[in-house]
């Protein structure tokens, strides 16, 4: 998320139309507009493998998988979002009306970066907890292969599933296992220096 564009504040509507008509991204949190900005190779190569790994899996499916251009309208924060990869599994999200904004996804992923680490995992968080139809969101860092899921219960809690450089990601929201390989393929992860050589 990029600098605060001071000079635009409105409603979550009236932010819906004026974005229609930008040439660049923007976020919207509680009447305040956020420009968005670019990400690095690993982020973007990150993001295309799970994409691609989730249309093919979806094939055939009532799910659909979108990448960074789709927004995501959350009325209940006041917010408007353009997660990194979500799927939705909602007719409702298949209507002419959804159709520069889905409302009601089953998954989102969001690709960890130094800068948004902390915000993906607290308060953006909180605003996706706001989506009755979320039931897991999935966080994977750039810089080692990792990743946290996180995983509503039936309980309405959220419990966190760790996966490590050998441990495959289970999506059991859409029925999909994600191996390490698969979600870092091609991307290059800088050695980090040994304790002795510090």
């Amino acid at each position: 998320m990029g600098a605060l564009q001071q000079d635009l504040k409105f409603g979550l509507d009236d932010f819906m139309r004026w974005e229609a008509e930008q040439s660049e991204r923007h976020e919207y949190i509680n009447g305040e507009v956020f420009a968005m900005t670019g990400a690095r190779d690993g982020h973007n190569t990150i993001a295309g493998n799970l994409f691609a790994t989730l249309r093919s899996a979806l094939r055939g499916s009532p799910c659909r998988a979108f990448i960074a251009d789709m927004k995501l309208r959350i009325d209940a924060a006041d917010a408007a979002f353009y997660p990194d990869v979500m799927v939705t599994c909602d007719t409702r999200d298949k209507t002419p009306d959804a159709d520069l904004a889905k409302r009601h996804p089953t998954l989102i992923v969001e690709v960890l970066s130094e800068s948004t680490a902390a915000y993906d995992r607290g308060l953006k968080f909180e605003y996706y907890r706001n989506i009755d139809s979320l039931k897991e969101y999935l966080l994977v860092e750039q810089d080692r292969r990792h990743a946290d899921l996180f995983r509503k219960g039936k309980d309405g809690l959220w419990v966190l599933y760790a996966s490590g450089p050998l441990d495959d990601v289970v999506l059991e929201s859409v029925g999909v296992r994600l191996s390490m390989d698969l979600l870092f393929e091609d991307v290059f992860i800088p050695v980090a220096p040994s304790p002795s050589s510090i």
